[in-house]
């Protein structure tokens, strides 16, 4: 073994986690009827840039730099990630039923598409303001989904964009939490 060689051991461990989500059943996926017009709205909610795509992707961004010194952060961070994976999932799956393709693409109503890109994401340096950059990104999420709720005329998917939004407002509730507690510290720490 070389001597002076050091080791560094993310000592924070992820057993167990699980998603963080409102404690209420999903709609069955389903829909009435394809629909590509609602398929091509989904796509921009499952890779646009206020998208469960990119909210994975920031969350995963965050816990892997916050694991190392503040891993109870770390650890409900990642289990909103989980929670958005599944609603990835689910997103994927109406957009399937609804005649669409599942390949990072958004449909934008202009008729331009987008494939998703790293550079929607937002990566500031200090867990407070990665906590406000989800705070933003969550309402931006509810917005987007309530507007696309307005357009889409599926009882069926609009039930299942409805669950989604009770758990992005959890996770906006919970994260405000986070931010609040991160700002005692902070303030302790001077």
């Amino acid at each position: 073994m070389e001597k002076n060689k050091f080791q560094l051991i993310n000592t924070c461990n992820f057993a167990g986690a699980r998603p963080i989500m409102a404690d209420l059943p999903y709609p069955p996926i389903q829909v009435r009827e394809k629909n590509q017009a609602y398929a091509d709205l989904l796509s921009v909610d499952y890779c646009g840039s206020v998208s469960e795509l990119s909210a994975i992707a920031q969350y995963i961004n965050n816990e892997n730099r916050m694991s190392g010194e503040k891993c109870s952060l770390a650890k409900t961070i990642l289990g909103i990630a989980m929670a958005e994976m599944m609603h990835l999932q689910k997103l994927g799956e109406l957009i399937l039923l609804l005649g669409g393709n599942v390949d990072f693409t958004a449909k934008l109503q202009n008729g331009r598409c987008q494939m998703w890109t790293p550079g929607y994401l937002r990566i500031p340096q200090y867990p407070s303001e990665m906590l406000k950059a989800d705070i933003e990104a969550e309402q931006d999420a509810i917005r987007q989904y309530e507007a696309h709720i307005r357009m889409i005329h599926d009882d069926c998917v609009n039930a299942v964009l409805e669950r989604i939004i009770q758990d992005e407002t959890y996770h906006i509730m919970l994260l405000k939490t986070l931010l609040g507690e991160e700002r005692d510290c902070s303030c302790r720490a001077r």
